[in-house]
């Protein structure tokens, strides 16, 4: 399948089938699921700083108040492997009663999608409650920002560090971009969460970083404001054609795509290029996801459709979740199943392209 296919798909897919959330509200009406009394456990398998737990952190209150007996809902961190464990784990839990839900990333998706040998888990067994888009940005210590003039030619002689949590999570977007913009960025792998980066980032252990947007307003803005960061670009977003415009909660921050365009070398065209907005569309559109386990009966489903439906209806969701999340779709429904197919499948031709370039540039072998 295309790029132009996968970017129109979802570009498109976001508002399809709208009729489905009049029925999915009258099925969830109906039902008798009731978790009183009850604690419902959100799995981030991810450690406690980064954007997976603020995400999960701003939805758990919200959806104790949205769920029929209004239950306890906790977030349970379960670190490891870059997000595979927790979501191995994930794969082995059989819907019980409700109370066992899970987010993903596109740490966590990424993997599954190249194949990864550590991978247990098959997305395809698990049921979509929600899907939240999301953004990211790139910044820089205050010296180094001196020499960024929206193109990277004065970025070009220097050593960077780069805390990451492995070559096959959302981190090779940035990595492959950083290399297209023809900048020497090496990665120290190993981290539990893009929270870890930036604190390697903080102590002066790492020299460039990048956060969803979330963790990025949350845990950089304050940096931003008291002159220890300067955001360098934004990976952008997609218009209604697919097209890579800028972000709408960083509208005055240019974005990749501005930026390669003003860099000698950089191209937006190709295979290079086409592999970098491939894994952006998986990665970004709908980079966090809640799930319910394998085997969730209809009302299960519905329930928390319902709930999440009445927590995006709220008057002063809009604002709240702009603080927090940023201004990017909140997905349910027949909307969140057309975002899940879109970030769990990229063309061959840019799966090929990423396997080998992490073949050749980090040594990693995906059999």
């Amino acid at each position: 399948m295309s790029i132009t296919k996968i970017t129109r798909r979802v570009a498109f897919g976001l508002a399809v089938a709208a009729f489905a959330a009049f029925s999915t509200n009258v099925l969830a009406s109906s039902h008798g699921m009731d978790l009183s009394g009850e604690t419902v456990e959100f799995v981030i398998p991810f450690s406690e700083s980064g954007g997976s737990a603020k995400w999960a952190n701003f939805y758990a209150p919200l959806l104790s108040e949205a769920l029929p007996g209004n239950p306890t809902v906790v977030v349970k961190f379960m670190p490891g492997a870059g997000s595979t464990k927790g979501a191995n784990w994930f794969q082995q839990q059989k819907y019980k009663d409700g109370t066992t839900i899970f987010g993903s990333s596109g740490s966590t998706q990424f993997p599954y999608l190249l194949g990864d040998p550590r991978v247990k888990y098959e997305y395809k067994d698990w049921n979509v409650v929600l899907a939240s888009g999301t953004g990211g940005v790139a910044y820089l210590p205050p010296d180094l920002a001196k020499k960024f003039d929206g193109s990277a030619e004065g970025l070009k002689d220097i050593n960077f560090i780069y805390g990451s949590q492995g070559a096959t999570r959302l981190d090779l977007v940035p990595m492959l971009a950083w290399e297209m913009l023809g900048m020497k960025v090496e990665p120290v792998f190993g981290l539990k969460g893009r929270g870890d980066g930036r604190l390697m980032f903080e102590r002066g252990e790492a020299n460039i970083d990048y956060q969803t947007s979330s963790s990025y307003l949350k845990g950089v803005a304050p940096l931003v404001a008291e002159g220890k960061a300067v955001p360098m670009m934004s990976w952008g977003a997609l218009d209604a054609a697919g097209n890579i415009v800028r972000d709408p909660t960083f509208p005055d921050m240019p974005t990749f795509k501005e930026v390669c365009e003003a860099t000698t070398g950089c191209e937006t065209k190709g295979e290079k290029w086409d592999a970098w907005k491939a894994f952006f569309v998986s990665g970004f559109p709908a980079q966090k996801m809640v799930f319910l386990p394998q085997g969730a009966p209809a009302d299960a489903i519905a329930t928390y459709t319902k709930a999440f439906d009445s927590i995006k209806a709220r008057s002063d969701f809009a604002e709240i979740s702009g603080v927090t999340l940023g201004k990017y779709p909140q997905m349910t429904g027949a909307e969140a199943k057309s975002a899940f197919k879109s970030a769990t499948e990229v063309p061959d031709e840019a799966k090929a392209f990423v396997v080998n370039w992490l073949k050749e540039r980090y040594g990693v072998t995906l059999e």
